[in-house]
């Protein structure tokens, strides 16, 4: 698999679970990505969630796609995107509706300051599948 069809399967299959540890317990859930290229896999979460304490507690992170029969993993450092026009850009998007409406319904005190974006670049996916069980690990990075 190369680094375009990573970023091709996790864009077609935007829903994924990322884990981060919180002290010494490992904490999952699931998150809904925003875009990924050459710039990164980029999504974001509210600055009052615990996962956004989380990262920035210990920004290595894991996440995982399921993509119509592979999994992927992809692990790496997340960085945090302060940018209040990439936060709009984000608003306007057609999938992401909700956080117009929170924004234009004046759902946080501060919007800007209640989103956080994150990025996840330069990291390493290992695609697995059912048939490859116990091949040698497919390493790609990104």
């Amino acid at each position: 698999m190369t680094k375009n069809e990573v970023f091709e399967a996790i864009t077609q299959n935007p829903v994924f679970y990322i884990a981060t540890v919180e002290d010494d317990q490992p904490r999952v859930r699931a998150m809904f990505l925003y875009r990924a290229d050459e710039e990164g896999i980029i999504f974001h979460t509210a600055t009052a969630k615990d996962v956004y304490k989380q990262i920035c507690k210990n920004n290595k992170a894991e996440l995982c796609f399921s993509c119509n029969g592979t999994q992927i993993r992809i692990s790496g450092e997340l960085e945090l995107i302060d940018d209040n026009n990439f936060k709009d850009e984000i608003v306007e998007h057609p999938s992401r509706a909700f956080l117009k409406a929170w924004k234009e319904k004046g759902a946080f005190k501060n919007f800007y300051e209640a989103i956080a974006v994150f990025r996840l670049k330069n990291g390493t996916a290992c695609p697995w599948t059912m048939d490859k069980n116990f091949a040698p690990k497919e390493k790609v990075q990104l």
